[in-house]
């Protein structure tokens, strides 16, 4: 953690503008070693550059960076109402999903208003070879004959799930959308009964990634 920090403490002070590596030692605090060392180090991997005057800047990498995470926001922001209107519609957990190597990670998660619901954490990582979301990102869409996908305690025990995918301009899978919740409300065939909800919420947050310009990424 003390040369995270440190390496953190370097991409600072360079948000201000080049330094040298004198200017980079005062802004810092750093012993010259180590200044230079971690800036060298980040410069290998593209977080910071040399200017024409060899000055020390930041690097195009974190330009990649910043519109990856700037998607994901978008994403979240464009999925939220939709979510909403899908939680208060079935009644249950609604969760919006993204795949992460294999792995598929909750970036969005509103709970059902019943006292006995279901509660995914934002920034859980879940397997994605259980689940009905895990299975939406999994698979192409057209392997969705009926738009959605269902689990009955897979992942858990006593919890039903059903996902849809919510797709990009390209036939991409960007995301899967779905509601969750006790058996006992969702009965063992909740495709059956949230379906059609979900595919909805799914095609609005399509439309609204649409109307944002970044259906397409």
């Amino acid at each position: 953690m003390g040369v995270l920090d440190k390496s953190v403490s370097v991409l600072r002070a360079l948000e201000a503008g080049p330094l040298t590596l004198a200017e980079l030692v005062a802004a810092t605090g750093l012993p010259r070693p180590t200044a230079h060392r971690l800036a060298v180090a980040l410069e290998v991997h593209g977080l910071v550059r040399r200017d024409e005057d060899g000055r020390f800047v930041l690097g195009l990498r974190l330009v990649a960076l910043g519109g990856a995470a700037s998607e994901g926001l978008s994403l979240v922001e464009a999925a939220r109402p939709a979510l909403a209107t899908l939680r208060d519609e079935t009644g249950e957990s609604a969760q919006l999903y993204v795949r992460d190597g294999e792995a598929r990670v909750c970036v969005a998660s509103l709970e059902s208003p019943h006292g006995l619901r279901t509660i995914v954490r934002v920034g859980a990582r879940l397997p994605l070879d259980r689940g009905s979301a895990g299975r939406v990102l999994s698979v192409e869409p057209l392997a969705l004959t009926q738009g959605w996908a269902q689990s009955v305690g897979e992942r858990e025990a006593g919890v039903a799930s059903v996902s849809a995918p919510v797709v990009d301009n390209k036939g991409r899978v960007r995301a899967a959308v779905g509601v969750s919740g006790p058996i006992e409300r969702t009965t063992r065939s909740p495709g059956r009964r949230y379906g059609p909800a979900v595919v909805r919420a799914a095609t609005a947050v399509q439309s609204a990634l649409s109307s944002t310009g970044t259906g397409s990424r």
